[in-house]
């Protein structure tokens, strides 16, 4: 009986070993190759771009010993600059996992952030903070309604969200930096209550609002 069960596990093993093999030889072994192809036609683009910059220092006669190091400075960086672009563009930790400022939810601040990623993306600094400071003078002025989703989403309040942009956008460290320096206090608006670009602006109702400042492409109104 014990030999039988021993000849049974041996066979039984031999399946095993006969399926594994063909099942690397179908899909681990093609992977492989292609892993290995780009692996060589990587190193091949890195080794061309080695030897242009070799050829490059050639004229500028450096000093014995410094050319092969600028070469591996050359090298070095190429190798960092990927690592540091991920940094920066790095995705932002969940919001649950940031410091909560009093008094508002962690809905309202990614809500706010996320109007600051659509509405002033490519503003200065102080123009993504005024963005928010807006929201927070509306919280405060009765003709307005009385939380964050309740100003952002009225009809017509903001472009970005009628035109649905509002919703497609990244939303970088950034946009929560500046969202939290408003909740903090800082209005760069000076208690703005609208804003507007002027180069896009179709509603002549807006330019009739008491200017306060201009950001960047924004002008703040009362």
């Amino acid at each position: 009986m014990l030999k039988e069960r021993l000849r049974y596990a041996a066979r039984v093993a031999k399946t095993r070993l006969g399926e594994l093999s063909g099942h690397i030889k179908e899909r681990v072994a093609p992977r492989a190759v292609s892993v290995l192809s780009w692996l060589r036609s990587a190193w091949q683009a890195t080794r061309g771009e080695m030897e242009r910059a070799w050829q490059n220092l050639k004229p500028l006669r450096l000093p014995a010993g410094w050319q092969i190091r600028v070469l591996l400075a050359v090298v070095i960086v190429s190798i960092l600059i990927p690592g540091v672009n991920f940094y920066l563009h790095r995705p932002v930790p969940p919001p649950a996992a940031k410091p909560m400022t009093a008094g508002f939810r962690a809905d309202d601040i990614n809500l706010l952030a996320r109007l600051v990623a659509a509405e002033a993306q490519d503003e200065p600094y102080p123009g993504q903070v005024a963005v928010v400071a807006v929201v927070l003078n509306r919280l405060r002025d009765p003709a307005f309604p009385k939380s964050v989703p309740g100003i952002i989403f009225e009809p017509w309040a903001f472009e970005s969200v009628a035109n649905g942009r509002y919703w497609q956008v990244a939303v970088l460290a950034r946009d929560y930096a500046a969202t939290n320096d408003a909740l903090n206090g800082w209005d760069p608006s000076q208690g703005a209550l609208y804003f507007f670009n002027p180069a896009k602006a179709t509603s002549a109702w807006i330019w009739t609002r008491p200017q306060i400042t201009q950001i960047g492409n924004h002008i703040f109104t009362r």
